[in-house]
């Protein structure tokens, strides 16, 4: 599958067809449909990219299609991928399947409610096949109303408050990565005062170091909003616990990736002197976030607020991968979006399925839910033991490689900074293994979990979907690693090459 193009038509044309359908027995199954197609062509399409690898293609980015858009701002409709865009398009795909799956209950506006999830998977596959700066952001911003209105009328507890908060923090942050988009288009000049958005030209135009040093702020504050960066995470409690479980699972999933991908992509490889100047502050910032996330969730008493918390100090290493600027640690934030995307996602698939049927999210009135929802129980613990880092887990892998590859920084400021991140991981299990042991084990606190009925077949299939991801990464994670290696090297002679002015 090289027609990247149908990537964006397929849920686009779900989302139409789901207006037209008359129930929601239709509804679903469309959706459902939809998705399984748009997993078959995520998965075709990383064969595709695999195949041509090995048959020598060395080109940068493939399967490219570009078109003039808007050619008086000389605005392009141009797309191509490379491995690290392969494997987001793969996390959104099984994101989707699962959340769809996950939703199967929804009565409410039915119609309304799977248009909205099938429109937040078109913004996060066309920002992650762009190569056209004002594309990406287009996309980038299809992805933000839908959240605002899956929180506003289905979510839960203070949810008008939680979706104005998000709306607003990610509006904030569009704001800034427009400012920096557009000073990056007026200063590359690539002939006869002719500006571009293509994203490979500017990556091999050469921006002043005085104009990085401004934009670069810009850029990476904007795209570190959607990703939980220090001080701008705060919309990510409330809006997580007051979300529809799905819109959960979307959120943690795949849009907290959109930050940390554009981040990378265009702050880091596009000004790649200012990443090196203003890398201790992304490091001192990630680190931050790590072990604040990891305290905040250690005083949460609600498991969506404890997972949401979580997501704070796990999308840390994220940003702590990238604000290191070695290859080894690129990497290893590209692992820990895709680990993290799949692991957040179950787990808050597994909390909906828990809050479903005792409709309470309070550790302290659960207990013994293994013994009545054994599969519900099992899956939520595979899930902490992925979060806190259990080896043949993906947790495991992703934060290892972000460790290591943040040791080979020598000076004693990163070598601190990795420690602490390491040290993060006891607190992290402190957390996992209470609530577990509260939540799930333990004796029946209340006798109407007695007769609670297990998980059906579409939250079955979401989940066992899921942990496959988790153990694919988690026991043999080469794979992964050679897709994004690549193109990790890539960036790396980008930042070497921008240091030196060559």
């Amino acid at each position: 599958m090289t027609n990247l193009t149908i990537l964006i038509l397929v849920p686009l044309l779900t989302a139409i067809a789901v207006l037209f359908c008359r129930n929601t027995t239709q509804i679903k199954w469309t959706s459902f449909i939809g998705s399984l197609v748009q997993l078959g062509l995520a998965s075709a399409m990383m064969f595709s990219y695999i195949t041509e690898r090995a048959i020598g293609n060395t080109s940068q980015m493939l399967f490219q299609q570009r078109y003039s858009w808007y050619s008086a701002l000389n605005i392009q409709y141009f797309i191509g991928v490379d491995g690290i865009s392969v494997v987001m398009i793969m996390l959104t795909a099984c994101v989707v399947v699962a959340g769809i799956l996950i939703s199967w209950k929804v009565e409410t506006l039915t119609k309304e409610f799977f248009f909205l999830l099938l429109l937040l998977s078109v913004g996060a596959y066309g920002f992650f096949i762009s190569l056209d700066l004002f594309t990406m952001f287009f996309f980038l911003e299809v992805a933000v109303i839908p959240k605002f209105l899956l929180i506003a009328i289905w979510g839960s507890g203070k949810k008008e408050y939680s979706a104005m908060k998000l709306a607003l923090m990610l509006m904030g942050g569009s704001v800034f990565v427009l400012i920096g988009l557009l000073a990056t288009y007026f200063a590359t000049d690539i002939g006869n005062g002719v500006h571009t958005w293509d994203l490979l030209q500017i990556a091999h135009a050469h921006i002043s170091l005085h104009t990085q040093m401004y934009i670069f702020p810009f850029l990476f504050v904007g795209f570190g909003v959607f990703t939980a960066l220090f001080p701008f995470h705060t919309w990510v409690p409330d809006g997580h616990s007051s979300a529809p479980t799905a819109a959960s699972m979307f959120l943690a999933g795949i849009s907290m990736k959109l930050g940390g991908y554009g981040a990378l992509r265009v702050a880091v490889y596009l000004m790649p002197e200012a990443a090196q100047q203003y890398s201790w502050l992304i490091v001192l910032l990630a680190t931050i976030a790590i072990i604040y996330g990891s305290f905040a969730t250690l005083m949460q008493k609600d498991l969506k607020y404890m997972n949401a918390y979580s997501s704070v100090s796990h999308c840390g290493f994220i940003l702590l991968g990238i604000g290191m600027l070695t290859k080894t640690a690129i990497i290893g934030a590209v692992m820990q979006m895709v680990s993290h995307g799949v692991m957040t996602a179950l787990f808050f698939g597994a909390i909906g399925m828990i809050y479903e049927r005792t409709h309470t999210r309070q550790i302290s009135e659960l207990g013994g839910l293994l013994k009545t929802l054994p599969f519900i129980g099992t899956v939520y613990v595979i899930t902490g033991l992925c979060s806190l880092g259990l080896p043949g887990l993906s947790g495991f892998v992703a934060e290892m490689t972000v460790f290591v590859g943040s040791w080979q920084r020598p000076d004693a400021f990163h070598r601190i900074a990795t420690i602490l991140a390491a040290a993060s991981i006891v607190v992290t299990a402190v957390y996992i293994l209470r609530a577990a042991g509260k939540a799930v084990m333990g004796p029946i606190v209340n006798e109407h979990f007695q007769h609670l009925k297990d998980a059906t077949w579409n939250e079955k299939f979401a989940s066992v979907l899921l942990i496959v991801a988790i153990l694919a990464i988690g026991i043999a994670p080469f794979w992964l690693y050679n897709l994004i290696a690549p193109d990790a090297q890539i960036i790396m002679e980008n930042i070497a090459r921008g240091v030196t002015g060559n």
